[in-house]
């Protein structure tokens, strides 16, 4: 994709569940949803639920470093 060959990177699609905390919610969200023909009125509770849940994820701090990808594109810049 306009990597340069030999650059660093990690891909964070590799470490699984670590980076989807609410997915439990927005699958049973989205599964009540198609079993009510997309009737939102039905689903209160999981919606309910899936708010709370993605409330708290924005409240959480991040890691003032940044991603890990941003890092290694330090590094590799102070090697050259």
């Amino acid at each position: 994709m306009g990597r340069k060959a030999g650059s660093l990177f990690i891909n964070p699609k590799k470490f699984g569940n670590l980076s989807k905390p609410c997915m439990k919610e927005m699958v049973s969200f989205l599964n009540c949803l198609s079993l009510n023909q997309n009737n939102d009125e039905k689903c209160t509770r999981h919606k309910e639920l899936l708010n709370t849940c993605m409330d708290a994820q924005a409240n959480r701090n991040k890691k003032p470093w940044g991603s890990i990808n941003y890092q290694l594109q330090r590094l590799s810049r102070g090697r050259k």
